[in-house]
């Protein structure tokens, strides 16, 4: 059975999709910046977990300059729990960009949307054809994987070379009078349909067309490098209090969670660092004696997509507030547990303050 023609695939996908797409409110609008939106929360998060955050981010901020013009701590806290932190302040420098250099405006094509920074192909082409319908293929995981079962494919998806051999054929497959609803039809369906594992072969409109189907290679393509494997990292997090405020940090280092606030840290290379060490390099770093310094009996854990997090807690009383000169060499900030719950943290400090401090 030859490969399905371009008429025939994407005629089999858009009447698909008329029946089966998931109600979503990105795909209500062609608002670029609500694509953009949408499409930068939607990176590396499920639908399910990304709609909340799209319409809290909507609701806040219902245009790009209102964005713009948003504090950063603002939008990190608002981003808080969804990871991959530098999306989101990348979204906040874009949409002063668009503010600043484009009056407001998001630029109306594919190779003009590439200038924004945090945009690459995939974005660009989101924004353009969901927005604008220029027809301009968008390629996520989903295409890459519907691409490779249907046609054969068997180049290593994970490959940049293999980019340019399901760009080329996603673009000869895109009905120009459609090429919206044709690029939202081949997403959904990898997203629901020709799943990663399992997919509904029994019920699929291209079963007899599908290369994969038919050579009993479902299970086999596409090809994909296996990932690396995850760097462990070991945190021990001091916990200065005074009375009833903390002393807080903001991450400023290009590292995990930058913009991010947590508490004074000392990272060793293997776990279970002495408390005599750790609160010895505390004292080198407070310039003075630590007397109260409880550890805490819980190992707290989180994996990153790349790292694994290893963090011990200890509760350390000061009498008094440290010495200003003290305070800004390390970065420390005094907060009541009131402006504490404002700050945006990672998930990994907010378990611990939910655990123990609030």
């Amino acid at each position: 059975m030859p490969a399905p023609t371009p008429s025939f695939f994407s005629s089999a996908l858009i009447q698909w999709y008329h029946r089966h797409q998931r109600a979503l409110p990105w795909r209500e609008t062609r608002d670029p910046y609500a694509i953009w939106l949408s499409e930068i929360i939607l990176q590396q998060t499920r639908v399910k977990q990304g709609l909340p955050y799209y319409l809290r981010f909507m609701e806040r901020f219902p245009t790009v300059s209102d964005l713009a013009n948003a504090p950063q701590d603002e939008v990190l806290r608002l981003w808080q729990g969804l990871g991959y932190y530098s999306r989101a302040r990348n979204l906040h420098f874009t949409a002063k960009q668009v503010v600043e250099e484009f009056g407001g405006q998001f630029p109306g094509t594919y190779q003009e949307l590439l200038k924004l920074k945090g945009v690459g192909s995939y974005t660009a082409a989101a924004i353009a054809s969901f927005a604008y319908r220029e027809p301009v293929a968008v390629l996520d995981g989903n295409v890459y994987r519907v691409l490779a079962r249907v046609f054969g494919k068997y180049e290593n998806i994970a490959a940049p070379a293999s980019k340019k051999v399901f760009e080329e054929l996603a673009n000869s497959l895109i009905p120009q009078d459609e090429p919206d609803t044709f690029n939202q039809a081949i997403m959904e369906f990898g997203a629901i349909q020709c799943t990663p594992v399992a997919p509904d072969c029994l019920f699929c409109p291209l079963q007899q067309t599908c290369f994969a189907f038919l050579n009993g290679l479902v299970n086999a393509l596409p090809l994909k490098e296996k990932a690396k494997s995850s760097r462990q990292r070991f945190f021990q997090y001091l916990v200065l209090q005074v009375g009833d405020q903390v002393y807080m940090k903001k991450r400023t280092q290009n590292d995990i969670w930058m913009g991010l606030y947590d508490f004074f840290l000392v990272e060793s290379e293997a776990p279970g660092l002495p408390a005599p060490e750790v609160k010895s390099q505390l004292e080198q770093a407070l310039q003075e004696a630590v007397a109260a310094f409880t550890p805490v009996d819980q190992t707290y854990k989180h994996v990153l997509s790349h790292q694994k997090i290893m963090a011990q807690f200890y509760l350390v009383s000061l009498p008094n507030r440290l010495r200003k000169e003290v305070e800004e060499s390390i970065g420390l900030s005094l907060y009541s547990l009131e402006a504490i719950e404002e700050l945006p943290k990672a998930v990994l400090i907010n378990s611990f303050l939910k655990d123990h401090l609030f």
